[in-house]
């Protein structure tokens, strides 16, 4: 099945193309197309082995398809490692979130992309000043507020801690950040706070791809939805014109009658 949705193709910032992927004789992804506008999210929901791993995995460069196609602009993206999805800017956030415990806020926001002085004249140090300071105009510029930014990152709380894997990705110049189901196991309050954090990323024109069976969440932050069933793509719908149940219907029975 090839439901792509209504889009306008000039806000579009990623399309995906029949992508396909098979696991010996299982089909995960089966001609699978939709695109994803500019400064929305997008959820993506199914059940179990619906295949939204499996077009995760596509995305972020973690599993190449075996068929089919991911342009950005018109153009084509060879998206074979997660390094190739980055340099696309394409975001990915695990639910492992890869932070460091021992390192504090500003080290994991920058980690890999550590900022360096010179002392000296050759010796070279972390500036550690440098990357407080522009941990803290990143937080701001999205609405985050971390009182404890020197302290080491395993005494905050699962919702600071997922903010902090949220700013690593908007350190880079990323265009679609993909989230796999980031409100699980977080209290009511934390997200809250999270979901704040998807609207201010999408008021700033980056797109986001949501992963979640949660559907009151899918239902508050959402502009569309795309529903996975056995590798195939049922429908993409807006959340305008669309109601939990017809949803649940999809995802359930994979039709839209």
């Amino acid at each position: 099945m090839n439901v792509e949705g209504s889009t306008d193709g000039a806000s579009e910032v990623l399309r995906v193309n029949n992508l396909s992927k098979n696991y010996g004789g299982l089909k995960a992804l089966d001609s699978v197309s939709f695109a994803v506008n500019r400064g929305e999210v997008l959820a993506l929901v199914g059940d179990n082995g619906a295949g939204k791993s499996t077009l995760v995995k596509a995305l972020s460069g973690a599993q190449p398809p075996d068929s089919g196609s991911i342009e950005s602009g018109g153009q084509p993206l060879q998206l074979r490692t997660p390094r190739d999805a980055d340099a696309a800017g394409i975001g990915c956030l695990h639910q492992g979130l890869g932070l460091v415990d021992s390192l504090n806020v500003p080290e994991n926001v920058f980690l890999g992309r550590e900022l360096q002085i010179k002392r000296l004249g050759f010796l070279r140090q972390l500036d550690h000043a440098s990357m407080r300071a522009k941990t803290i105009e990143l937080l701001e510029r999205f609405g985050i507020h971390l009182p404890l930014l020197n302290e080491p990152v395993v005494r905050l709380s699962g919702g600071q801690r997922q903010t902090i894997a949220i700013s690593r990705l908007l350190l880079q110049d990323v265009s679609v950040v993909i989230m796999d189901e980031p409100m699980a196991a977080l209290g009511v309050e934390e997200g809250r706070r999270v979901l704040e954090l998807v609207s201010n990323m999408r008021d700033q024109g980056i797109s986001i791809i949501v992963i979640s069976h949660n559907l009151e969440h899918v239902f508050q932050i959402a502009d569309r939805i795309a529903v996975l069933k056995n590798g195939q793509l049922v429908d993409v719908v807006a959340i305008a014109d669309t109601t939990r149940d017809a949803v649940v219907k999809m995802i359930t029975f994979g039709s839209t009658h």
